[in-house]
């Protein structure tokens, strides 16, 4: 395999280690600047130019897109993706998770566990916003920030008011978080590979710090997950559209809720701290899909006209709660179950007689008339009566 690591830091722990894994197995890498592509562009070919001269053929490519670079990289990784070539993340995926508002309103959506949030931007919302959450002490998060940089602690409603007040006025953008007590300055960081968590760790903060992050003195300690919290990790990468991820936990008292997802995590920390070689499996994970490439259905299965992929929510009172798959003549309406989405479990080519709970999502590939037959019409609001209709109707 012939394999680009993206990365403008190629003496960092990560890059070296991704390098150093992908020679150890017999492969080809090369470190390759991000910053260094020219984009060409013409009709049915899409092109790269990599310090002047045109790119060489790889077979896939590992991007490591920093922050600061996102819309630059992710423009180079979705060249990459015309061209054909596999990339371990897409640029979709990057960008989804490289915005913490944009990351959680997909989630939210989900089932997901998370701290509730919100996102204001008139400043007569601030005060409402900070009751929703649940008061102070609330977090106070920059949308774009990395390594707990722009991450703060407000402990009491005026200094929460004064903080957003402040980073507004500088232009950005912020999200106002419950504050989850019970986690205790503690969070998990699940690495994932595909459809499997290779590794977690526990990172605790020091002193008076209340953020974990290893970059903020947190110290880390390995840890085995439960069900739960690896079905969620892998989950979330998987909603995102992100193959490798670092996704950031906190223990509440009701599960695992999401903190962020990392479309770069870095290895230093979690492989030091696990012992594990987590370059070797991503490097592998990467060798298996170019041999045996995984197909998005949502892409590549609506090539017959009519027919696509959709899913199908199965809502308490349905008439479909309590019967089996095959019950519900699915099969026979031109209809196929992919996957059954339970709560935080994913349950792929579910069995003919699995028995439906209301709440199940279903992801189908069929005959979209015979779908949108099954969805329920939204039922409309009601809508309020105006000031006007209220008078008429006292009088």
């Amino acid at each position: 395999m012939k394999l680009a690591i993206l990365s403008c830091a190629p003496k960092a722990y990560s890059t070296r280690r991704l390098k150093e894994a992908a020679l150890q197995r017999g492969h080809d890498a090369s470190i390759l600047n991000t910053l260094k592509f020219a984009i060409d562009l013409d009709r049915g070919s899409p092109d790269l130019y990599y310090r002047q001269e045109h790119l060489e053929n790889f077979d896939a490519v590992l991007p490591r897109i920093g922050a600061s670079i996102t819309y630059y990289g992710t423009a180079v990784v979705r060249q990459f993706q015309e061209m054909d070539i596999f990339c371990a993340n897409t640029a979709h995926g990057i960008s989804n998770s490289r915005d913490k508002l944009r990351s959680l309103q997909i989630l939210s959506r989900h089932g997901i566990g998370l701290p509730r949030t919100t996102f204001v931007r008139d400043k007569k919302d601030v005060l409402p916003g900070i009751a929703r959450v649940g008061g102070a002490p609330v977090v106070i998060k920059l949308i774009e920030g990395t390594q707990g940089i722009g991450v703060l602690l407000a402990d009491s409603v005026k200094q929460a008011e004064s903080i957003i007040e402040l980073l507004q006025s500088q232009k950005q953008n912020v999200l106002i978080q419950k504050f989850v007590a019970e986690s205790k300055g503690r969070d998990i960081r699940a690495f994932v590979v595909g459809d499997q968590v290779v590794a977690a760790m526990r990172r605790v903060a020091q002193g008076q710090e209340f953020r974990s992050n290893v970059h903020r003195g947190g110290v880390a300690e390995p840890v085995e997950l439960s069900e739960e919290y690896r079905e969620t990790a892998v989950r979330c990468a998987q909603i995102l559209g992100l193959r490798v991820a670092g996704v950031d936990m906190l223990e509440g008292a009701d599960g695992p809720q999401i903190m962020e997802v990392n479309s770069s995590p870095g290895l230093e920390g979690i492989e030091t701290c696990t012992g594990l070689d987590i370059a070797g499996a991503v490097i592998d994970y990467i060798a298996a899909q170019v041999d045996f490439p995984e197909i998005d259905v949502r892409q590549r299965l609506t090539v017959s006209k009519g027919y696509g992929v959709s899913e199908i929510y199965i809502p308490d009172g349905s008439k479909y709660v309590g019967q089996t798959i095959t019950q519900t003549q699915l099969r026979e309406s031109d209809i196929n179950v992919l996957t059954l989405y339970r709560g935080t479990r994913i349950i792929p080519n579910p069995r003919a007689d699995r028995v439906l709970e209301a709440g199940d999502k279903l992801l189908c590939f069929g005959k979209m008339e015979s779908m949108r037959g099954m969805i329920p019409r939204k039922e409309q609001r009601r809508r309020r009566p105006t000031v006007q209709e209220l008078d008429t109707s006292a009088g």
